[in-house]
């Protein structure tokens, strides 16, 4: 029974360490976090500990001063009494006539007694030794107050009274009281002479009087102190708090009108500088308001007319593009100059076309009405169909297209819309077929329990630092004056960008002038997934071009039917394989090359 309470105990120990512990935690995460997020605890708290640093050195200061001035007083005064008790004793002694050891032994009690309650508060103790080595017949050894002994009386002391130079001599010290203590004291000693004999004569004198006195004055001023900390604590907090509270209410009204809410406004209250402040910030909102609201206007007539052009266009259009057909279908019987005109009519019509198609897209996007029709898909078969479609353009292009995942089974199931990610990834791997000069063009897969990217990579011209900070843009082209065998309207980017923004993922962009160029797209797996990483570093392989394209030592097997491993591929190079990337959150991996395409390339 005793070794289990003990153990109780022990358990209920452990149990009130571990919740103080965590008490202490919480109130330093909770310190920490308003340090951080709060100007006025910080003011207030810096204040705090500049005045009690303050308080503490010139209370400090006080007391040592106090306490000095005090004990000097006391000490001077025991001196004195000291003086006159020693010089009243030399002179009975002096006077006296002594025949018989009882006779000398009751006139030093007597003499000695009068020194008692000769001293202030009647608080004045003394001692009476003889000097040792001294031959003599009627001396007396030892006479003292009550509980006063030679032991109290340091040996520094002694050896300074017992030496040749006469005076007084003293000394701090602590004065046994019994139940009492220690109490604080001095002890001031001199000789006498008494039937030739010479002694030791001690006064001791009790100064817890004086003590108390001085507790009670460093009671007083750190009370005063602690006072004076909290009254400065709250004048700090009054007048922070006075000026804080108008940047606070700015700070909310600033965080209303970036959520939209532009109506809010700032309380006016005074004349000062605080309300010249709360005027001033009213007015810079009501302009922007103002200005908000025409841009939204000039913004929302803009994407009414695009919208509204675009489907006036679009029956007009059809005509022509039926007209354009008939005349194309029947160009061998025409003259070469109207055969060529009927090729390109056909053709711009059908770029007109696609033109018109991405401005209804972008202006969906824009009116906000783009959704989603999420279903749970493999998106190795959205890479699967996208490879199918720009197989003729590898082919055209001389350029190899490939996969490279480290994926087991080539299976990883997402939550997405198949059209749109098949647009984005139609949209990156055709782009990277055109600007890859007959180089491989590879796609490295990778997924995690949270994403799943998507790098489309190729080895061509590549893209300058300037091109990477616009190549999203709408419109934009990195050559305008460069000839183009395949490409749009310049919209593709701009509205890949807007599809995977509406899966909530990324994005991203790399390149290099003579290194090629690397697109990521990055998914969270689940609807409601966020993204923190990327499983694919940009570039996967480093970004080294020489070693990107001496990445497989075998021939690249190509089926055009079917996705997957048909022919024996080469090893990745693991240092070619290894890069960083700092918003993927890991480093280079090792891929399994796997292949898809039509293996066949025109010499060019």
């Amino acid at each position: 029974m005793p070794a289990r309470a003990g153990s109780a105990l022990r358990g209920a120990l452990a149990a009130a360490g571990r919740f103080l512990w965590r008490a202490v935690q919480w109130i330093q995460r909770l310190v920490v976090r308003r340090w951080r997020t709060s100007l006025q605890f910080r003011t207030v708290l810096t204040t705090l500990v500049i005045a009690s640093i303050a308080v503490i050195g010139v209370g400090g200061y006080l007391a040592g001063q106090i306490s000095n001035g005090l004990f000097k007083e006391r000490l001077a005064q025991a001196q004195g009494e000291s003086s006159r008790g020693s010089s009243q004793v030399q002179e009975s002694f002096s006077n006296a006539s002594l025949s018989d050891q009882p006779r000398v032994s009751t006139f030093v009690k007597d003499t000695l007694k009068l020194l008692e309650v000769g001293g202030t508060d009647d608080n004045r103790k003394y001692l009476m030794v003889k000097i040792p080595k001294q031959d003599s017949t009627l001396t007396v050894s030892s006479v003292g107050s009550i509980g006063i002994t030679s032991a109290i009386i340091p040996d520094e002391l002694r050896q300074a009274v017992q030496g040749d130079r006469p005076g007084q001599y003293w000394q701090s010290i602590e004065l046994p009281t019994g139940t009492s203590g220690m109490h604080p004291a001095v002890v001031i000693g001199s000789q006498v002479e008494l039937l030739n004999t010479n002694y030791e004569l001690y006064m001791i004198y009790d100064l817890n009087s004086a003590q108390l006195t001085l507790n009670y004055i460093q009671s007083v001023l750190w009370l005063a102190g602690a006072i004076l900390l909290v009254l400065i604590g709250a004048i700090a907090w009054y007048v922070t708090r006075m000026v804080v509270q108008p940047v606070s209410e700015a700070a909310a009204v600033s965080e209303k009108l970036a959520a939209g809410r532009l109506e809010e406004r700032i309380p006016v209250v005074g004349e000062d500088e605080m309300a010249r402040l709360a005027t001033s910030f009213n007015k810079m909102a009501t302009s922007l308001q103002d200005q908000i609201n025409a841009l939204a206007t000039l913004s929302e007539m803009q994407q009414r007319f695009v919208s509204d052009v675009s489907h006036e266009l679009r029956t007009p259009l059809t005509t022509v593009r039926m007209a354009a057909e008939v005349l194309y279908d029947a160009r061998d019987d025409f003259d070469p100059i109207n055969k060529r005109s009927s090729e390109l009519l056909f053709h711009q019509v059908e770029r007109f076309e696609l033109l018109l198609a991405d401005l209804l897209e972008i202006s969906r996007f824009d009116a906000g009405v783009a959704d989603l029709d999420v279903e749970s898909l493999d998106i190795f078969s959205v890479i699967h169909s996208v490879i199918d479609g720009a197989t003729p353009v590898a082919e055209a292009n001389h350029s190899a297209l490939s996969v490279v995942t480290r994926l087991r089974n080539h299976k990883c199931i997402v939550e997405m819309d198949a059209r749109r990610i098949d647009r984005i990834l139609r949209n990156l791997v055709l782009n990277a077929l055109e600007h890859s000069e007959g180089s491989p063009v590879k796609i490295f897969v990778s997924a995690d329990e949270s994403a799943v990217a998507i790098a489309v990579r190729d080895y061509g011209i590549g893209m300058s630092p300037d091109a990477l900070e616009h190549v999203f843009d709408r419109f934009w082209r990195a050559d305008p004056a460069r000839a183009r065998t395949t490409g749009g309207s310049g919209l593709g980017l701009s509205i890949a960008m807007e599809d995977a923004r509406l899966h909530s993922g990324w994005l991203e962009a790399w390149g290099a002038p003579g290194e090629g160029a690397c697109f990521r797209l990055t998914l969270p797996r689940t609807r409601r997934g966020e993204l923190a990483h990327s499983p694919v570093p940009l570039p996967p392989d480093g970004g080294a071009a020489a070693a990107s394209r001496n990445l497989y030592t075998g021939p690249i097997m190509i089926n055009t039917g079917s996705f997957g491993v048909v022919g024996a591929l080469g090893a990745i190079n693991p240092a070619a394989a290894t890069g960083s990337n700092s918003a993927a959150g890991n480093g280079g991996a090792t891929y399994g090359d796997h292949s898809s395409g039509d293996s066949s390339r025109a010499e060019s």
